[in-house]
C-alpha cells in the first residue's frame, strides 16, 4: 500500500473554530507587506484576489469584493465591473504561468449552495488539467496537490501584476450610455 502524506490538510479537516470571522474581511485588513503570507495576489479598489488556503486543484484562486455582500445581486456596479476584470486577468495569467486546458469558475451563494462563507460572495477560479481526476480523488478521497502554495503564488504573481497594472483596452473606450 502507497501512503500518500498531506499533512496541511489535518489543519482544514480539524478545523473547528470557526470565530474567527469572515477571511473575506480580515485578510484585507492585514499589512499589504504580508500579501505573501496571507496568499494575496492583487489588491484592487473594490476586490482583490487570494489564493485558496484548501484547493481544488493547483492555482485555485478566489476573486472576493472588500464589501461583505452575500451575493453578486447584491453588489454596486463599479464592484461587480471589477470582479469580472479581475476574473478575466486571473484566467490569463493563470494560463501563463500553469498552462491549464480549461477553468473551472463559481460562485457558491448561500449556505445549501455549498458557500463556507455565506455572507461574503467570492467567485472561485479553478485551473483544470486533462486527466487531472483520476482514481485517488475516486476511490482514495485524497486529492493530490503537485506543488506547494507558495511556489504556485509565485508564478501566479509573475503573470498577474503585469496584466492588471496595465491599462486595459476597456479603459480607453467611452462610457456606455445607460439605459432607460
Amino acid at each position: 500500500m502507497d501512503v500518500l502524506w498531506a499533512p496541511w490538510r489535518m489543519l482544514y479537516i480539524n478545523q473547528t473554530n470557526t470565530d474567527e470571522g469572515c477571511i473575506f474581511c480580515t485578510k484585507p485588513q492585514h499589512d499589504p507587506a504580508q500579501d505573501a503570507e496571507q496568499l494575496i495576489l492583487y489588491r484592487g479598489k473594490h476586490c482583490f484576489v487570494l489564493m485558496n488556503l484548501y484547493p481544488y486543484n493547483t492555482g485555485h484562486l478566489l476573486v472576493a469584493p472588500y464589501a461583505h455582500l452575500a451575493s453578486l445581486e447584491a453588489l454596486p456596479d463599479a464592484t461587480a465591473m471589477e470582479l469580472m476584470r479581475l476574473t478575466q486577468r486571473c484566467e490569463r495569467a493563470l494560463g501563463a504561468a500553469l498552462n491549464p486546458d480549461g477553468f473551472n469558475l463559481g460562485v457558491n451563494e448561500g449556505k445549501v449552495a455549498g458557500a463556507g462563507f455565506p455572507g461574503h460572495v467570492h467567485l472561485h477560479i479553478v485551473p483544470r488539467w486533462n486527466g487531472d481526476t483520476n482514481f485517488m480523488p475516486v476511490i482514495g478521497d485524497v486529492k493530490v496537490m503537485p506543488e506547494f502554495l507558495q511556489q504556485t503564488y509565485a508564478k501566479i504573481h509573475a503573470q498577474l501584476l503585469p496584466l492588471v497594472e496595465a491599462p486595459s483596452a476597456e479603459s480607453s473606450m467611452p462610457p456606455t450610455p445607460a439605459v432607460g
